[in-house]
């Protein structure tokens, strides 16, 4: 193995067409993303097949661009790294695609990587000091997981959404009172204008699973306040539901983190995923954190979202435990967390 490990990394799960060039696993020397948000604004969330023919006009230019970034050339790369699930087949199967051409053509190794292992792995870009044994919280808008990280590679869930996941949640909540998608950003941004206890909304308990999720039934107490509200004619104050709704997501979330943290006496604790964004969740989780002496870790809000750094970054330690794969790699749409695709 060379000195250094250069990765170039490719990231087409779901709308972000992404490429980075990673060394090392924790300095990013490019990062380059193509967002389709505007594109699936106007349907109220990302349509397959319309991802999937943006990523194939994007993803050549993306690499490039990530390539000329950071200076290097193809030959300089030590492996390819992609997403290889879960997410979007018809997405994850172009960005699949274009990994193994590259590496056919190329002749240099080929890793696929797991979509929430690399949001996991996201903290080691921003915390060089970040290494397992170390428990995070994976929330997107696919996932809600509580992993605990025991070692690079090696995870056991300890809880999961047993229906909507907290970014799914937060969309169909914002779409309901009217500020369309991508709704977790929106919820963000009009909750500070509301008073988060205007409204009480239930925080579900799964018997015999303390550390599961459930965010259903919450988005059903909200969308039966709406309706409450107007078949009695009453007015509907937009920023105090937002509020009172985020606000209880992040009870939930922040409250099950914390009783997991005690329960394992683990003392590092880091967020990851898209909704690890949020503003309101960064800041509970910090002061939840602190007063309990647990050494908090977030990566920035651009290393939350989908990006290829966060998958750079997992693929390192898969390369330096020798995870290689052939070219029989498929796109696997449902991959849990510690499966191989192949």
């Amino acid at each position: 193995m060379k000195e250094d490990v250069t990765i170039l990394a490719i990231e087409s799960s779901c709308d972000e067409t992404a490429a980075a060039v990673v060394k090392n696993g924790r300095e990013v020397l490019s990062n380059v993303i193509y967002s389709q948000i505007a594109l699936h604004t106007r349907y109220g969330g990302v349509v397959p097949e319309i991802a999937s023919r943006r990523h194939i006009e994007k993803i050549n230019r993306v690499i490039e661009q990530a390539l000329s970034d950071a200076d290097r050339k193809l030959s300089d790369m030590t492996a390819i790294a992609v997403t290889c699930g879960p997410g979007l087949v018809g997405a994850l199967l172009v960005g699949v695609s274009a990994a193994k051409a590259i590496s056919f053509a190329s002749g240099i190794p080929l890793v696929g990587v797991h979509h929430i292992e690399g949001h996991i792995s996201a903290n080691y870009i921003e915390h060089k000091e970040l290494a397992p044994p170390f428990m995070s919280l994976v929330v997107s808008g696919g996932h809600s997981h509580l992993v605990m990280v025991k070692d690079y590679g090696e995870y056991e869930i300890i809880g999961r959404a047993r229906d909507d996941a907290a970014g799914e949640a937060f969309d169909k909540v914002a779409r309901a009172i009217g500020l369309g998608y991508p709704g977790g950003p929106k919820i963000d941004r009009v909750s500070r204008e509301g008073n988060p206890d205007a409204v009480f909304f239930p925080r579900a308990k799964i018997e015999n699973a303390p550390y599961d999720f459930s965010f259903s039934g919450m988005k059903s107490a909200v969308l039966n306040y709406l309706n409450s509200c107007k078949m009695k004619g009453e007015e509907i104050c937009t920023a105090d539901v937002a509020a009172s709704f985020q606000k209880a997501v992040i009870d939930v979330l922040v409250g099950h983190s914390m009783e997991a943290l005690c329960a394992y006496n683990c003392s590092r604790f880091a967020i990851a995923g898209g909704v690890a964004s949020n503003s309101g969740l960064r800041a509970a989780f910090e002061a939840a954190c602190a007063e309990r002496g647990i050494s908090f870790y977030c990566p920035s809000p651009v290393y939350c979202t989908d990006n290829a750094a966060m998958i750079g970054a997992a693929a390192f330690y898969d390369y330096r435990r020798g995870v290689c794969h052939g070219f029989d790699l498929n796109a696997v749409p449902n991959l849990k967390l510690g499966e191989r695709a192949f």
